[in-house]
């Protein structure tokens, strides 16, 4: 019989698995320049659709693939806005979450087409951003949902942002993992998530989360997406 020690160490080597296909799923992407002027939005998910078949088997997202452009970016996880021609001069953002051998990957990432400065300028604070947070949640080992969300607005405003996401993230695991998991605040980044993050899950495995940053530019009216495993690093 495995030991939890052992069964934990594979959760956590399927998890990190599923976001290197992810990672090489949107360099791919980017190589074959599948985000492109002239294309709709819903085109480009389409072609990442059939890119993770092509490349891994997989056709399966456990949750909705979201491709959106220019004043798309503003609006949220949960928004439905109309479906979008991307421009020659554009900031487009992918957030993607295939499964792979049952386990779940988030990823997600900005693209700009074109040099228009203020589009570069977000793109370019995401990451430093999110490894700030993730400095942060490492400082912090009783750091709640709730304390992490706040310190990701405190630092938006700080830096000139907004952060208009109601969500900074949640629990990812083996899917689907909003069967063991629910949709309680508690399994989500934001207001009201008070339990400590790092914490058992219902069947006494160890929680892994997902930080999700989602910065916005109100005076050019662009938003930016960058999203991955937080709590996991690749083995150095």
């Amino acid at each position: 019989m495995e030991t939890l020690d052992v069964v934990e160490a594979e959760r956590v080597s399927a998890l990190l698995a599923a976001e290197a296909k992810a990672v090489a799923l949107f360099d791919e992407v980017i190589a074959r320049g599948i985000i492109a002027p002239g294309k709709y939005e819903s085109e480009v998910s389409d072609e990442v659709r059939d890119l993770a078949d092509e490349m891994f088997g997989t056709r399966r997202f456990w949750h909705k693939r979201i491709v959106r452009s220019g004043i798309n970016t503003l609006e949220p996880y949960d928004a439905k806005p109309p479906d979008r021609i991307i421009g020659a001069d554009d900031i487009c953002f992918l957030d993607f979450g295939p499964i792979f051998a049952e386990w779940e990957a988030d990823f997600g990432r900005t693209y700009v087409l074109g040099d228009d400065p203020a589009k570069l300028k977000l793109r370019d604070a995401l990451e430093p951003f999110w490894e700030a947070g993730r400095a942060y949640f490492e400082a912090h080992p009783d750091i709640t949902g709730e304390q992490l969300f706040a310190w990701v607005t405190e630092q938006a405003k700080a830096q000139g942002w907004e952060v208009t996401a109601k969500i900074a993230g949640h629990l990812v695991g083996e899917f689907p993992h909003k069967q063991i998991s629910g949709t309680a605040v508690t399994s989500y980044v934001a207001t009201g998530s008070t339990p400590p993050m790092r914490r058992l899950d219902p069947k006494g495995r160890i929680c892994h989360w997902i930080l999700e940053i989602h910065l916005v530019d109100s005076v050019n009216q662009i938003g930016g997406f960058f999203e991955q495993l937080l709590d996991i690093r690749p083995p150095v």
